[in-house]
């Protein structure tokens, strides 16, 4: 099976990331500095990318922005793909959290990552529910461990956690 349409499907979806280009190099001792140049235009940097499946154990990955994951997520849907698992990572130092979405489809075999980065002060992204109901538990599991709210969710309430619990045990500021 050919995956280049689902894969220029989901790139429309992508995140482009803005590299910036590399300053110029200092001179050299001895050498004169030459005029500043101006500065160059930022490199664009796909985020929808082919990945090395023995290596990580997915054959592609897209970034996208939290309010296109449920349009990804209904994308992978319609191609057949089923929801493997949704989870979390905090980027302590950025300020983030990421929502890893896992999708899988069996004939022939392909493994796709969905990614989205939120604000660590207000993580907030629309739920894949309607689409995939097995992300239900998912979600719910993800919001217990990260805070992370899972708008138009049906039930977020605790899953693994107490009832009356108002702390996130996975965030990496999170103390006993």
């Amino acid at each position: 099976m050919d995956f280049s349409k689902l894969k220029e499907r989901l790139t429309a979806l992508a995140l482009i990331e803005e590299v910036p280009a590399a300053p110029p190099a200092a001179p050299a001792k001895g050498e004169e500095e030459q005029p500043a140049a101006e500065p160059a235009a930022p490199v664009s940097r796909p985020a929808a990318n082919d990945i090395n499946y023995p290596a990580r154990g997915f054959h592609f990955e897209v970034k996208v922005a939290a309010d296109s994951v449920v349009a990804a997520a209904t994308i992978l849907d319609e191609e057949g793909f089923f929801l493997e698992a949704v989870t979390g990572v905090d980027w302590i130092k950025e300020k983030e959290l990421e929502v890893v979405y896992d999708f899988t489809i069996w004939q022939p075999t392909c493994r796709v990552v969905v990614r989205t980065r939120l604000n660590r002060e207000a993580p907030e992204v629309p739920t894949i529910s309607e689409v995939c109901p097995g992300a239900n538990w998912h979600e719910r599991e993800t919001h217990d461990f990260f805070g992370i709210k899972f708008s138009g969710h049906p039930d977020l309430t605790p899953l693994l956690l107490p009832e009356d619990a108002d702390f996130h045990p996975l965030l990496k500021d999170f103390q006993v």
